[in-house]
């Protein structure tokens, strides 16, 4: 008995030793690191209320504006333990537009394309999922036409944009992301017909989705 003891002592002693070496010597699945360049495409819609106002008429023309965009964007994100920073520039084909009717057309403004150049911060709750915030620097090309198109003008204009996202990676070179932006183009001149001055006040919210392969 006291031998069997010994001995079945020892293959208990012998195999945790053994288990021990093989769970120090296992490798450890990596966590996803965000640090590198990528590229990627987008689709979503948009939509604001663009407004309208003339140097001759203290009367403001408000409009609704919806429709849909997509695009290109690329960036390098650097990772820090959980905090990821980086840069990201993007540009959209876009229309989204906004009419006055009766029933014809009086006036109508849409922004056909916009693109941003601007700075992300996020953070990595967990492993391959991050959340972040962005803002940065925007642009744009707007244009207005007034009865049906008789009357028309167009601008590119600066402005700034902010927002937030979430973002998930699919495996070690695929990401897929959820965006929303507001984006400000500001006060432009955009048509003068006579003595009037016709100004365009731009404003617009984004939502989109994304896909990107990272190198």
């Amino acid at each position: 008995m006291k031998r069997l003891i010994l001995a079945t002592a020892f293959v208990l002693a012998t195999g945790a030793a053994y288990a021990a070496d093989v769970l120090q010597e296992a490798p450890v699945a990596a966590s996803f690191d965000w640090t590198g360049a990528y590229i990627g495409v987008n689709a979503g819609g948009g939509w604001g209320t663009f407004k309208h106002t003339t140097n001759t008429s203290p009367i403001e023309i408000d409009v609704s504006a919806s429709g849909f965009l997509g695009g290109i964007q690329a960036g390098y994100n650097w990772q820090s333990g959980q905090v990821v920073y980086g840069v990201e520039t993007d540009f959209q084909a876009a229309d989204i537009k906004g009419d006055l009717s009766f029933p014809i057309t009086i006036l109508q403004t849409k922004v056909d394309r916009f693109g941003t150049l601007r700075g992300r911060i996020g953070f990595t709750p967990a492993d391959r999922f991050m959340v972040y915030g962005t803002g940065g620097l925007a642009y744009g090309h707007f244009k207005t036409e007034i009865n049906n198109g008789a009357i028309n003008g167009s601008k590119t204009k600066a402005g700034w944009t902010v927002g937030a996202g979430a973002e998930y990676a699919i495996n070690a070179n695929w990401t897929i992301k959820s965006e929303y932006l507001y984006t400000d183009l500001g006060k432009s001149d955009v048509i003068t017909f006579g003595p009037n001055t016709l100004t365009d006040k731009i404003a617009f919210h984004t939502v989109r989705v994304g896909l990107n392969y990272k190198f």
